[in-house]
């Protein structure tokens, strides 16, 4: 006899869970504020990590250099503006009289023109010496920079060591050679040694070895271009702000030039503005010399404005080079 047991089918209960805490409101709306404020602070520690910090000191270094620049530009101006007996009996800084135009028309017309004379002299020195001096050292620049030949590091070694030297501990050499040449007191003596630049060339050569990629000078010459066209129409144009900032060391350097030509040239007629001034300086102490200290002023600040002009009109060449070589393609 079998006995059947009820079977009881029992549910077991599966083990609950933790109860969460209850979230109030007052902390959802702190945690809702922390998350939605935290990216503004952030970005409010980097631009406040961005901005420049002051300094009392750079600043009074800024503000000296800045009056050390701007001084001697403003007493050039102020007593251009003044006449002869003006000059020595009014402050250095400050106008009495205005003389300016009469001035720059005496300054034009002193013996026989010859101021204007000097400017066309200079002009010549200007666009054949520091013209010259930047297109050989573009060609020079690239072709160190992108050409491999024997003696390379020997000529680097040359050109470094070429820049240490000043010029004025070579224009006596210089003077030498060229009067065994026969060409002291031409205007050849003048051009002929600004048409090197040393520092020029090692400015060129590290410009060009970072602006121009080896990539497009390789891309170019299996396209069947000549050297002479990759240069003149592939690498020129990119070696523009380099260019231009070369030529303006070197129309500075040809233009502020007078310790060569006053050891070369003994003709007032192929004077320099630099030597041409400080001829009228030095005949106020000169046995019956006229002194005249105001058109001496007055042509000094003639001889500036061309300068200013340049650096004007060139900057924007600077500005476009800036940021060559900061963003890889």
């Amino acid at each position: 006899m079998s006995s059947t047991r009820p079977s009881t089918l029992r549910t077991r209960r599966a083990p609950s869970a933790p109860t969460a805490a209850p979230v109030t409101l007052a902390a959802a709306s702190e945690e809702s504020a922390t998350t939605a404020s935290s990216p503004a602070s952030a970005k409010a520690s980097r631009a406040h990590s961005r901005t420049p910090r002051k300094s009392p000191l750079l600043t009074g270094l800024m503000t000296l250099v800045l009056l050390y620049s701007v001084v001697p530009l403003v007493w050039l101006f102020v007593n251009a503006t003044k006449s002869q007996d003006n000059l020595f009996s009014s402050f250095g800084l400050w106008f009495k009289g205005f003389d300016l135009f009469d001035n720059i028309a005496r300054t034009l017309s002193y013996d026989d023109h010859i101021f204007l004379r000097w400017i066309g002299n200079t002009l010549l020195y200007v666009v054949i010496g520091a013209g010259g001096a930047t297109f050989l050292a573009v060609l020079g620049g690239y072709a160190l920079a992108k050409f491999a030949f024997p003696g390379k590091r020997a000529v680097l070694a040359v050109v470094l060591g070429a820049v240490a030297v000043p010029a004025t501990a070579l224009a006596v050499p210089t003077f030498l050679l060229f009067s065994k040449l026969g060409l002291t007191n031409t205007p050849w003596s003048v051009i002929v040694p600004s048409l090197i630049s040393p520092f020029g060339l090692y400015l060129m050569w590290t410009f060009a070895r970072e602006a121009i990629p080896d990539e497009l000078i390789e891309a170019a010459r299996v396209d069947g271009a000549t050297e002479a066209r990759i240069f003149f129409q592939v690498c020129l144009p990119l070696l523009a702000p380099g260019m231009v900032t070369v030529l303006l060391f070197a129309i500075v350097a040809t233009w502020n030039n007078y310790f060569l030509p006053l050891i070369m040239l003994k003709d007032p007629a192929w004077y320099p503005l630099t030597v041409g001034l400080n001829v009228w300086n030095a005949q106020a102490t000169t046995a019956g010399g006229e002194a005249i200290y105001n058109l001496v002023i007055t042509g000094s600040l003639l001889t500036i404005v061309p300068l200013i002009a340049a650096f004007l009109l060139l900057q924007r060449f600077w500005q476009s080079g800036l940021t060559a070589g900061s963003v890889k393609a």
